[in-house]
Parts: structure tokens; sequence; C-alpha cells
């Protein structure tokens, strides 16, 4: 095979499932970005130091991206985006996943897929780059390792220019509304007519009210799941919220 003809998908293209669920504000703002800059031919391709691994040691002699590999990783960081809890900045696909949607996987003549193309980009630079972290696993081969969970570095966001000052303002602001929701919720299940009515009832009497109102809100399979602890422990809180509630006033 001509030596300009050994690579199966010289241009791969990360192509999403479809109907998978609508993800969130920030890896759509994160993927636009990846995708104006040309993440493989960033300045941090050629200023951060390769390193080894597993030793920690410099790779004084280490291979940079051809045009191949480097049309390879435009497509893989769009995956790996698309995939990646930000929570965690764990990527939830597989290596396999990841070249199947990118178009890196290929079959040889008897029809075995090779992900080889997507797993060395990992391992052979993204890796030592620091773009990547991986967990590793051991093949059936002794000597060869395979990324089993891969997490995203904030060398990774810097290479189309998010900061991980912006990850955390992201972050931040989802706990704050993760918490003004949680608040919303608890107040909802009882109206302020109700709450009236048992500020003035003696605590035996107010605790049976909030159980009731608890009993209307939540359904059958929720009350099951809370269960007779949980449930009293709702109670609890509540009862202590109404008593510091008009305590105040």
């Amino acid at each position: 095979m001509p030596r300009k003809n050994y690579i199966c998908n010289p241009k791969p293209v990360f192509n999403p499932p479809k109907n998978e669920k609508k993800r969130s504000n920030f890896i759509c703002y994160a993927m636009k970005k990846a995708s104006e800059i040309d993440v493989a031919r960033s300045r941090l391709n050629y200023t951060l130091l390769a390193i080894d691994p597993k030793t920690g040691n410099i790779l004084p002699r280490f291979r940079r991206l051809n045009e191949h590999r480097a049309c390879a990783m435009r497509a893989i960081v769009l995956a790996m985006l698309y995939y990646c809890n930000i929570d965690s900045n764990l990527v939830e696909a597989s290596i396999e996943k990841l070249a199947d949607e990118c178009g890196l996987s290929t079959f040889s003549d008897s029809g075995n897929k090779s992900i080889t193309r997507a797993s060395r980009l990992i391992s052979e630079f993204l890796e030592p780059m620091g773009f990547v972290k991986c967990k590793k696993k051991k093949t059936q081969s002794t000597s060869n390792y395979i990324p089993k969970k891969i997490f995203l570095t904030p060398s990774f966001f810097m290479l189309f220019h998010i900061s991980q000052s912006t990850i955390n303002q992201y972050l931040s602001g989802q706990k704050k509304l993760l918490k003004n929701l949680k608040i919303k919720e608890k107040k909802i299940f009882i109206s302020f007519s109700d709450i009236k009515i048992i500020s003035k009832l003696d605590e035996k009497s107010a605790r049976n009210k909030i159980l009731n109102a608890l009993i209307n809100y939540y359904t059958a399979s929720e009350l099951t799941k809370i269960g007779p602890k949980g449930l009293k422990k709702k109670i609890d809180i509540e009862y202590s919220n109404l008593c510091k509630l008009y305590k105040k006033k």
C-alpha cells in the first residue's frame, strides 16, 4: 500500500449519536470553542514538555503530531468533551465508543476491529502531554495496557482557551442553582394557608398535618424510596423550619 494511503480515514469527524440527552450549557460552549480553534496546532502542543506517565521522566525524543494524527485529535477532543462529566472531568465513554463515533475504528479483511489509532493518540500523545490522565488495565498481552478511564485535565481545556477559573465559576453557579431548586422544592408541598393553620396547632397535630401534606405531595413509589426513617426526618425538618419561621415573627 502506498505510504500516502496508509490511513483508512484521513478526515475523521466526530458524529454524536442521535437521541442522546441534551448536554449542559457549559459542554455546548466548550465544544463550540474547540471547534472554532485548531486544537491540533495549539501552542501548548509545542511548548509543554512530554512526560512519561509511567516514570514521570521527560521524554527527550518525543514524536509530535503528523497531519493524520492531528486530524484524529481534532475529532477526539470534541468527542471527549461531549462525554465529559464536568463535575469529575471523567470521559463517560470507552475508547472504542470514541473511536467508532470519530471514524477512527478500522477493520481488517477478516472483519476484526482495531481501535489502535484512537488508543495510540491517547497513550502516545494526549497523556504524555498532560491533556488527559488515564487509569489503565492490562490486556491479554502482559506488556500492553489500554486506558480504562480517561480524565480531562486543566491543560485539555486550555487547548481552546477555557481556564480552570471559568470551569470553577460554572460549577459554583450550578451548585447555587441546585441549592435554590432544593429550597423551592422543600417549600412548595405545603401551601401558605396550611402553614398558617399548622402554626396554631400543638406539636403532635402539626406533625400529623405535615405528614399528610408529604403523603399527598409524593407518589407511592417516591414514598417507598424515602422510607419511614426518611419521612420522619422530613417531618422533623419541616416542623423545625415552621418553629423558626414563627419565632422570628
